[in-house]
């Protein structure tokens, strides 16, 4: 007699490395605090020239109010030399009249060059001030920043599947301690509501696993019976290949499940060997409605769990040929391989799908103008098991209207 197996240990949850997100140069990214940066120092920068103009301005208006000489030489000639004046470059002798005419555009030249000092000193003092502004804005905003920052390193924590970290940000009770208090309730919350799923899991681990372990317990026993006719040994055999395959996806759907919705242990799988598995399995009751079932599958490999993504097909297989139309009706399924991605396509005719109602079949316990009830036909979680599935693996499900009736399913996943 078997004996029941231990569940296995839930595998290591997959770290998130955020430098994987960062842009190549991060340091020319928009962030808050380049922008404030730049609003500090721009004010200042346009505070300083509007100081510099008005400034500039009232001593041009001071330096031009006398243009006329303050003063008058008498006398006779006089010799005079000057390295500033145009005029007065060389010495030589002059007459006072001849003296006054040249003094005016002489000063003209001395206070266009104290104007032209004055502007080149202060632009370099401006051009300083600004410099040490933008420094002193970027150190005051990054303080001023910094508990966004304890923040998002939390965040960034907590994405990599740690609940259990908190902000805890202290200082006074502005809007980013108001903004990190909302945060840490938040992920308490987040904290219960996992541990609950976890409790949820075990629990259903352990009772979904111990029916199965009990059927296969007693086919095995019926099957080593020696005295058992033919017709029930076969029969045994294919209830317990069945319950073996019920275990085995019960079992991939709760690691899936443990390991938050990602696929830990990957191996080669042919999505053509898959979909032919799932044809297989419905191949009878495709044959009791009259449906087809047609296609090419190629090659087409990839890196995951085979009971998961075989689930895929079978849900979508079935839920093509149940949803049908009574009489010479067709299912098509291919596989194929195309820009780097393994597809999976599932084409059949049925009634005619609206585009609203799209989205709706993804939903759990959700069919095509049904609500949330009973069906002959199926519970409506295998499209949303598929869509799981499919993500977890990194692909997606993506479905569309088929023009005449029925729906076009492509099942995408990365090679």
């Amino acid at each position: 007699m078997a004996s029941t197996p231990a569940p296995p240990a839930a595998p290591p949850k997959p770290t998130w490395d955020p430098a994987r997100s960062e842009p190549p140069f991060p340091w020319l990214r928009p962030t808050i605090r380049i922008r404030l940066t730049l609003l500090y120092g721009g004010m200042f920068l346009i505070a300083g020239i509007l100081l510099l103009s008005i400034i500039y301005l009232l001593a041009a208006q001071a330096v031009h109010a006398g243009n006329q000489l303050p003063f008058r030489v008498t006398g006779g000639k006089f010799t005079i030399e000057s390295s500033s004046c145009p005029a007065l470059q060389q010495a030589r002798e002059i007459s006072q009249d001849e003296f006054n005419r040249l003094m005016s555009p002489c000063l003209n030249v001395q206070r266009q060059h104290a104007l032209d000092d004055l502007l080149s000193r202060s632009l370099m003092a401006l051009l300083g001030l600004s410099v040490i502004a933008f420094a002193f804005g970027y150190a005051m905003a990054g303080r001023v920043l910094s508990p966004l920052g304890r923040i998002t390193r939390t965040a960034r924590q907590v994405a990599g599947s740690d609940l259990t970290r908190r902000i805890e940000l202290d200082g006074p009770d502005d809007e980013l301690k108001e903004l990190s208090d909302t945060f840490d309730e938040m992920l308490d919350r987040l904290e219960r509501a996992f541990t609950a799923q976890q409790r949820f899991v075990a629990n259903a681990s352990h009772e979904l696993r111990t029916p199965l372990a009990i059927n296969r317990t007693l086919l095995e026993v019926h099957l080593s019976d020696p005295g058992a006719p033919p017709e029930l040994q076969q029969l045994g055999k294919t209830l317990l290949s069945t319950n073996e395959r019920s275990e085995q996806l019960v079992e991939g759907l709760l690691l899936l499940a443990r390991s938050d919705n990602q696929i830990v242990e990957r191996k080669p799988v042919d999505l053509a060997e898959v979909a032919s598995r799932a044809i297989d399995q419905v191949r009878g009751e495709a044959a009791e409605k009259g449906v087809e079932i047609r296609g090419e599958r190629g090659l087409a490999v990839v890196q995951g769990n085979g009971v998961l993504l075989e689930r895929i097909a079978l849900n979508l297989v079935q839920n093509a040929v149940r949803y049908n139309v009574p009489d010479e009706g067709w299912v098509e399924v291919r596989t194929e391989s195309q820009h780097g991605q393994a597809v999976l396509l599932v084409s059949n005719t049925g009634p005619v799908v609206p585009a609203y109602e799209i989205d709706n079949l993804f939903e759990p316990f959700r069919r095509l103008r049904q609500d949330r009830t009973g069906s002959d036909k199926g519970a409506g979680l295998g499209l949303s098991i598929a869509r799981s599935v499919a993500q977890a693996h990194g692909g997606r499900i993506i479905a569309e209207p088929r023009e005449g009736g029925g729906l076009v399913m492509r099942v995408t996943l990365p090679i």
